[in-house]
């Protein structure tokens, strides 16, 4: 083969992966799951099956779990790309031990929820959220947003618009172009791109407190980021670094995580293990 069809065959394929990168991005940034398998019920504990509705009409599907006894506070789970709220129960325990009532939804295009996910949905669902607290009685600022992965990039801008009480972001990206480009370095990635995610770029705008949590571990979002998004907070702040992979690194942490999310939430502050 000579060199000019060789570089022919070269561009087409080239060209053939970066019509794959922006043709099925969605595809690969959101992965919903539709069937419910299973509620807060399974581990003991009451909920209540919630509907609201997102500004552009979309109906979405959560859980409100009550603490077990009576609290003016609340948090908001904003869970990550895949699956939908009936595959975080672990994390639902771990919330109601806290002793915080607990509102968990699902995203556009996930479980019972309507629609199809894209960025801005996502942002207007999680606006939405935080609006049925508010409307349920609880003051902004005792509210507590929690993003895990994708949701942690959802929790900052909704707590960027909402000045929440706190904001805890675990395991969460920078921007979705950072994430792209680890994968994708070869192509170029920002211009086929639909969707930003821009997290690091907002952090300082973050007025609440703030805790970033992140595994060494991780083996798809890397530590750095996590690093990079406690350097860019301007207000209080603190880290609490766990242990074990991007899915499972709560777990593996145990009473270490919990203890670590109590702290932050009494109001302790500094980067501790």
């Amino acid at each position: 083969m000579n060199l000019p069809r060789l570089a022919f065959w070269i561009a087409v394929i080239y060209g053939l992966f970066c019509g794959g990168i922006y043709l099925l991005q969605d595809k690969m940034i959101y992965q919903p799951w539709g069937e419910i398998t299973a509620t807060p019920s399974r581990i003991g504990l009451s909920f209540e099956n919630i509907s609201f509705e997102a500004s552009d009409g979309v109906r979405l599907h959560g859980w409100f779990i009550p603490a077990a006894k009576t609290s003016e506070r609340a948090l908001l789970f904003f869970h990550g790309n895949a699956g939908n709220i009936s595959h975080r129960l672990e994390s639902i325990r771990v919330f109601h031990e806290l002793g915080l009532d607990l509102l968990i939804f699902d995203y556009r295009g996930y479980g019972k929820s309507e629609g199809r996910p894209t960025e801005e949905g996502l942002y207007m669902d999680g606006r939405a959220a935080f609006d049925f607290l508010v409307e349920r009685g609880y003051f902004p600022d005792r509210i507590v947003v929690f993003g895990r992965s994708l949701g942690g990039a959802v929790a900052a801008r909704i707590s960027l618009e909402k000045a929440p009480g706190a904001l805890i972001l675990e395991s969460t990206f920078t921007s979705l172009f950072d994430m792209a480009r680890r994968v994708a370095r070869f192509f170029p990635v920002r211009r086929l791109l639909r969707s930003e995610y821009p997290t690091e770029s907002i952090m300082a705008g973050i007025l609440c407190p703030v805790l970033v949590i992140h595994s060494p571990d991780d083996e798809i979002i890397p530590f750095c980021q996590g690093e990079r998004l406690y350097e860019r907070i301007t207000g209080p702040k603190a880290f609490l670094e766990i242990k074990g992979d991007h899915n499972g690194g709560f777990i593996l942490t145990g009473e270490a995580y919990r203890k670590g999310l109590e702290s932050f939430l009494s109001g302790a502050g500094g980067r501790g293990q």
